[in-house]
């Protein structure tokens, strides 16, 4: 099983070769100014991303999802926007954008207002552009004891597989803590939960936690990690491999992170291209310690 080409950050966007390019700046400067938490795919030629943006001073953490589109990868325009409001939540994160039967389907990592609490929402409809007034539908509520987001999802002929990350909510000041589990379904929407196959590992720099970001293919993913809770947001990237009942994290690549302030490199997505090229999203810190969302081709 051949080992995967990997992102890698220069000092700075103008250091990147020609192939990295700044995606979506941060709404504002300074920590705390997120655009990111992508996911991204690539459907009939066109590139579609959707990605939240947060906004901690003015609008308070994660306002809004965007789903944008792309004939090249880098320059994308707006075609919908979710607002937490709609979904009563107090924050969004990482969200996802599949094709289904007959349209198009939004995951969405929904906050409780008040809590630590975190739940899986949806919104399907025939068009990307009908997506914030389409069916609505809980996908994964969490429990009193679990919050749930951040899932990675994919589908094809052998059904639908997610990603998912959780949060265990039994120990008050501790709920950053995060482990991924898998589980699948037959139509995206009720799952069976296969267990927790990716967590931290004591004494490594992700033993605070592991949370699944992209499929490479072949096995192989992404994935980010964090060593303690004063990391918390600013996670780097690692790579592990599926062995047929677990994700085993490879010690001997990463973590990957940004040279800049906080150091988060984090929420990596990968589209593989026709040309067998593959283009990374991802998160990354910059100087002032907002986050932009940048993009990068590998061999």
């Amino acid at each position: 099983m051949a080992l995967p080409a990997l992102p890698t950050l220069a000092p700075s966007v103008e250091d990147f070769d020609d192939s990295v390019a700044l995606v979506v700046p941060a709404p504002g400067p300074g920590p705390g100014n997120w655009s990111g938490a992508a996911s991204a795919l690539l459907v009939d030629g066109t590139f579609w991303l959707t990605y939240r943006v947060r906004r901690p001073l003015t609008d308070g953490r994660g306002v809004t999802v965007v789903v944008a589109r792309s004939q090249d990868g880098v320059a994308f325009e707006t075609v919908a926007e979710v607002h937490r409001d709609a979904f009563g939540a107090e924050s969004f994160e990482k969200p996802v954008l599949v094709p289904v039967p007959g349209g198009w389907r939004l995951y969405l990592s929904c906050a409780t207002p008040d809590s630590k609490h975190w739940w899986v929402d949806s919104l399907t409809a025939g068009t990307v552009e009908g997506l914030p007034a389409g069916e609505r539908r809980v996908v994964h509520p969490g429990s009193d004891l679990v919050g749930v987001k951040d899932p990675v999802v994919t589908h094809g002929p052998g059904g639908w597989e997610m990603w998912l990350c959780c949060h265990p909510l039994d120990l008050p000041g501790h709920e950053d803590r995060m482990t991924t589990r898998r589980l699948s379904s037959a139509d995206g929407l009720t799952w069976q939960d296969h267990g927790e196959v990716l967590a931290g590992t004591p004494g490594e720099w992700d033993a605070r936690g592991a949370r699944v970001s992209t499929a490479l293919g072949d096995g192989w993913f992404l994935y980010d990690g964090r060593p303690d809770a004063a990391s918390n947001w600013y996670e780097t990237t690692g790579l592990a491999r599926w062995d047929g009942t677990r994700l085993v994290p490879d010690r001997t690549v990463g973590p990957l992170r940004s040279p800049y302030s906080d150091g988060a490199l984090r929420y990596a997505s990968a589209v593989p291209l026709p040309d067998g090229r593959t283009r990374f999203f991802v998160e990354a810190s910059r100087p002032d310690g907002a986050h932009d969302l940048v993009t990068m081709l590998r061999p």
